[in-house]
């Protein structure tokens, strides 16, 4: 299958990584979202991203301008009629995923593949509000999506062997590293990630050790390059909340998620992006 045209569907922080790469790799990308500022957000990011990996010397002079010149933005998901490859990132609540596929599904070409970028919920399910089920997969990117080398490429139930063919491959055309996994909860990267972080926010709730400590513990004592703390507030407490709850109804009762995540969620403290989480920025 050729795919010239591609359409993300969601401008946050995955979704304009995901456009960016794309377009690094000469896609014609059409970024969607509803909410202006999110687009003007994702715009800047983008231009951001770009200049640093420009002046890094991981791109080469002319790719920055060009990837910017092959991004379009709209508010329009009608825009999606003229893709060949859609990708939806919108927040990872399943109602929202499961209408983003139905209007996807509406509006892209009979031989458009509709991939999701969910780092949890079933491809099986998302692929059941289509009427082409075997198009349907899930393609999760790593954050931040141009630095990170990952793809984890997960089939549901239906998806066929010429659209998984075609994903790996895109995937490795991107410059990415594609894994194929099984449609479980939480697939491999999250399913072995998040009881990391919710151990040591129950490390935190039962009050064994502080955030900084526990995260030092993790980054000299394990080699990792962050502790788990600072990760769950870097991709987002409400994210990990989120997976966790997914994990917790689909794997049992050793993927409760702590309350002190709970806690911290209902507070709005959501990590970074709030400017507070288990950690003040």
């Amino acid at each position: 299958m050729s795919i010239h045209n591609v359409f993300v569907l969601g401008a946050g922080t995955m979704g304009s990584g995901i456009a960016q790469v794309f377009a690094q790799l000469g896609f014609k990308v059409a970024l969607c979202d509803r909410d202006g500022a999110a687009l003007e957000r994702a715009q800047a990011g983008i231009d951001r991203s770009l200049t640093k990996l420009e002046d890094a010397g991981k791109i080469e002079p002319g790719v920055r301008e060009a990837a910017r010149i092959r991004i379009s933005v709209t508010s329009d998901i009608d825009e999606a009629s003229t893709a060949d490859f859609a990708v939806e990132a919108v927040p990872e609540a399943l109602d929202l995923k499961l209408q983003a596929f139905r209007d996807l599904d509406r509006v892209a070409p009979p031989h458009t593949i509709l991939a999701t970028n969910t780092s949890s919920l079933s491809i099986t399910r998302l692929a059941a509000a289509t009427r082409r089920p075997d198009k349907v997969i899930g393609m999760h990117f790593m954050n931040p999506v141009p630095l990170m080398a990952l793809v984890e490429v997960i089939r549901g139930t239906a998806t066929s062997d010429p659209t998984t063919k075609t994903v790996m491959d895109l995937a490795r055309g991107l410059g990415k590293t594609p894994v194929e996994v099984k449609d479980y909860p939480g697939f491999v990267a999250n399913r072995v990630l998040m009881p990391m972080i919710n151990e040591a926010a129950f490390a935190v709730f039962e009050g064994v050790a502080k955030p900084e400590d526990i995260d030092t513990v993790m980054k000299l004592g394990m080699n990792h390059p962050m502790g788990p703390l600072a990760l769950a507030d870097f991709i987002g407490l409400d994210v990990c909340l989120s997976i966790l709850q997914v994990l917790h109804e689909g794997l049992g009762d050793k993927y409760r998620p702590c309350p002190l995540l709970r806690r911290l969620v209902d507070a709005g403290w959501l990590g970074r992006k709030t400017g507070r989480g288990f950690y003040t920025y």
